[in-house]
């Protein structure tokens, strides 16, 4: 598969990524307790914005309800289930949002719930490997090259199914190593790890802060010189100024979505390094060997694991048949303490991957927060994605400071070359990021 990609840069400007959740809507009740409301949000990270919803409807931020995390520098379309009256959420203003009311049900939202996600991403600066610029013909013909090549080791219109880096943080990869601490039951290491992990281009401001905490640990010093921005490391420091100590109340300030998060990111390394494995021994992720788990593939592209199967001699061909005609997918593992661990060579992939994430000696038992206790799934090995195009994008000179300042040494962007835009829409739980990696082999902090 051609492996050189087209460069450039994602984000150059928020609305040159766009992406729209496809949900089913709750069924309406006139007298629901629950207002259902579609949010479109320009340059807002989720949990932040419910956090500001919430405080708009003067309601607690665990009373609305959402089925996924959207990026934050993009625009973004979702629906959200909002505990409060319907007149007291459509009177509410915040900016670079827009809130239409649907109605009013009984039904609250799952995270997951939704059947995918519909993508307008624009990149910018193309370039090759040596970083020329190159112009928007030859970069859709790699384009184009590169989904063939994807069609002729992964599948028709599907890819690896990696857990993309905002899943860890692309520029400060904090969530897995607070989602280890936290597993491990070590609440100070969380906290610890979470205020003062280093990030890449953070700026002076959030340098300082982080620093200040690492060398003094000073709550309520770090706080003085604490960016706005950082609201989270905010109130965790505020909780420990309050109660020195109290590690495991300073982590619970976090949204409950997130802190699930960080036990999910630590899951989310050890699929990545198992799916590593795998790929580097050349055994395929769509074609199934014994020892195996198989899924039923639902009709939206996701997988159905309440229904997984072992893969054996007696049903091989059966089961590599309904891969082949897309109905069942390979699964892999993302662990828990009740997981099902793949047999023979694919459950050794799974168990290596386990390993080098420094998982292997967890039992995921949160006793501190039963709630972050995760029993474990299974995740797709390739993921599909439908209704693709590509064209040439207009260049615009309404971008971010990194566009104007140049490409640095390491970087893979040229100011010169073409603008595309690709749409695309995935399943819940894709990254989209993930499949704009395979077309461009920009480094990591290009997305």
């Amino acid at each position: 598969m051609p492996s050189e990609g087209i460069g450039g840069l994602l984000k150059a400007r928020v609305e040159d990524f766009r992406v729209e959740e496809s949900s089913k809507i709750p069924a309406f009740e006139d007298k629901g307790r629950f207002t259902v409301a579609r949010v479109t949000l320009t340059n807002w990270e989720t949990n932040r914005y419910i956090r500001r919803l919430a405080r708009s409807c003067g309601i607690n931020k665990n009373r609305i309800f959402s089925s996924g995390l959207k990026d934050k520098r993009a625009v973004t379309t979702q629906v959200l289930i909002i505990d409060a009256p319907r007149k007291r959420v459509e009177s509410v203003k915040i900016p670079d949002s827009t809130i239409e009311v649907l109605g009013r049900t009984h039904q609250k939202a799952t995270m997951g719930d939704h059947e995918g996600n519909r993508f307008t991403i624009t990149v910018r600066g193309c370039c090759d490997e040596l970083g020329n610029p190159i112009d928007a013909k030859e970069a859709m013909r790699r384009v184009h090259e590169i989904r063939e090549g994807l069609s002729e080791v992964v599948g028709s219109d599907a890819f690896p199914n990696w857990i993309g880096p905002q899943r860890f943080g692309s520029a400060r990869p904090v969530t897995p190593e607070v989602g280890k601490a936290v597993i491990e039951g070590d609440f100070e290491s969380a906290v610890d790890i979470y205020v003062g992990m280093e990030g890449a281009r953070e700026g002076p401001e959030s340098e300082e802060f982080r620093s200040s905490w690492r060398d003094e640990k000073d709550p309520g010093k770090s706080l003085q010189i604490a960016p706005d921005r950082l609201g989270y490391e905010k109130s965790m420091l505020e909780h420990l100024v309050k109660k020195p100590d109290d590690f495991v109340g300073a982590f619970k300030t976090l949204p409950h979505s997130l802190q699930l998060l960080m036990v999910h990111s630590a899951q989310s390394l050890a699929f990545n390094h198992s799916l590593s494995a795998r790929m580097e021994s050349r055994m395929s992720i769509i074609e199934p060997v014994e020892g195996d788990l198989v899924a039923p593939i639902l009709s939206n592209g996701r997988i159905d694991v309440g229904k997984m199967a072992l893969v054996s001699s007696t049903n091989l061909e059966r089961c590599q048949r309904n891969c082949k005609f897309g109905r069942l997918a390979v699964t892999g593992i993302l662990p828990g303490n009740d997981s099902n661990v793949a047999k023979g060579e694919p459950g050794k992939f799974e168990v290596q991957g386990i390993d080098a994430a420094g998982l292997s000696d967890v039992d995921w038992v949160v006793n501190e927060i039963p709630r972050l206790t995760t029993s474990g799934t299974r995740r797709a090995l390739s993921v599909p994605f439908r209704d693709f195009s590509v064209e040439q994008a207009q260049d615009t000179n309404d971008l971010f400071n990194r566009w104007d300042d140049g490409p640095l040494e390491g970087d893979r962007w040229h100011p010169e070359g073409a603008s595309l835009r690709l749409r695309f829409t995935l399943p819940a739980g894709a990254y989209a990021t993930v499949l704009m990696r395979e077309f461009m082999r920009s480094p990591l902090d290009h997305y």
